[in-house]
């Protein structure tokens, strides 16, 4: 492939929009080493799949020798950005985004190149500011722009609260731009505002305005959108054995968004695969077994991902149980559903909810019988109860 073929699919694969595309595409023709920035918010301890797009494009960008700039929001994390959400986000303390961001940048050193990364924390800069400098950022927008944006729109409609911490966000976010020089921005399409931002405060500061590179969200394993609160995600620090698992969970037709978007499979081979699926010339579960181990051999290794491969066939396939499963070991010889899965998913960090959910969907069963009680007691053997809780998770439980 030639530098302009890696240009051009740099700028289109999983793209939904670049400002200014014909400039961006002159300064990486001529080999400008771009300041290339993306900024993290530490909402959850997970860097989940839908990130990696973007990670994936700074990696395109690193490969054709621009310097990723990487930026750990811990200021604008404990503020919130609702630029997706339906209702006001909650601020986070501060605590909770230091716990959360304590694994980020090992997180993304699985794309990224760390030793040529420029990595920041936000709070340098963010913590600084005084009012009189927040005004003259302020000064910079009006109310106007901020409640065209539809999110914000239909929630005014409908009589919601927008609090003016929701206001700052973009400022915030924008002045990140303008702390690190940023030649060029990534970011989600439901970033759009906050990236523009950017652009309009540069000039301010005496510097060109950052080009934009916007990619597409892509859907979690249950066909919503990716969401941590909602327990659909891949995360990037899943082992082997989940990430292959969620893999192959999930929707049939998200398997080519899936290819284009967290994968460098070669697109000509993407479009034969997307092909092949319309004229139903190959069976879907076939192209997510090559999906589950392009994706799982990225984070872990072609070695490891062979291995998950025939996991998956003899566990779920010829339906068998596992035999190198997790033994968790219970203090009492009876106790209900809920704590022994509480128990059991003391590592995995499963919230209360998304435990109680799996249970009351039928997806618990103790030795093969389905438990969909939370309440119900279970008399623990010394032996062992073989727990399964939904397609991916075995235990065996011992008093």
């Amino acid at each position: 492939m030639t530098k302009e073929e890696k240009i051009d699919e740099l700028l289109s694969r999983g793209v939904t929009e670049v400002i200014d595309y014909e400039h961006l595409k002159k300064a990486l023709l001529k080999g400008k080493t771009l300041r290339v920035k993306l900024g993290i918010d530490p909402t959850s301890p997970n860097i989940h799949i839908g990130r990696s797009v973007s990670l994936l494009k700074l990696r395109d960008f690193q490969d054709l020798g621009c310097k990723i700039v990487f930026i750990v929001g811990d200021f604008t994390g404990v503020i919130g950005d609702t630029s997706d959400k339906e209702s006001e986000r909650p601020m986070l303390t501060e605590e909770a985004v230091k716990k959360n961001m304590a694994n980020y940048v090992e997180q993304a050193a699985k794309i990224l190149d760390m030793d040529k990364v420029e990595v920041h924390y936000n709070s340098e800069w963010l913590k600084k500011l005084d009012f009189s400098e927040i005004g003259n950022l302020a000064d910079k927008f009006s109310v106007a722009d901020f409640i065209a944006r539809e999110n914000i729109r239909k929630r005014l409609d409908e009589g919601k609260r927008v609090s003016l911490r929701e206001v700052l966000y973009p400022l915030m976010q924008g002045y990140d731009s303008v702390a690190v020089k940023a030649d060029v921005e990534i970011g989600g399409t439901d970033q759009r505002f906050n990236l523009l931002a950017g652009r309009t405060l540069q000039p301010a500061y005496n510097q060109p305005s950052q080009d934009i590179l916007m990619t597409n969200l892509i859907l979690g394993t249950d066909g919503r959108k990716m969401s941590s609160s909602w327990g659909n995600t891949i995360n990037l620090a899943d082992d082997a054995r989940q990430m292959f698992g969620k893999i192959m969970s999930i929707p049939d037709e998200l398997i080519v968004s899936y290819f284009i978007h967290c994968t460098r499979i070669p697109m000509d081979k993407v479009n034969l695969y997307e092909k092949e699926l319309a004229e139903q010339k190959v069976n879907p579960r076939d192209l997510k077994l090559e999906l589950a181990k392009t994706i799982t051999a990225l984070y872990h290794g072609e070695p490891k991902a062979k291995e998950e491969i025939d996991y998956f066939i003899e566990t779920f396939s010829q339906k068998q149980t596992p035999t190198d499963i997790p033994e968790i070991k219970m203090d009492k010889d009876q106790a209900t559903v809920f704590e022994i899965l509480r128990k059991a998913f003391a590592e995995n960090e499963k919230s209360n909810s998304e435990i109680r959910r799996l249970i009351s969907q039928g997806g618990v069963s103790f030795d093969g019988e389905t438990k969909n009680n939370e309440k119900e007691i279970i008399e623990i053997h010394v032996e062992g109860l073989t727990l399964k809780a939904g397609k991916l998770n075995w235990f065996k439980i011992k008093a």
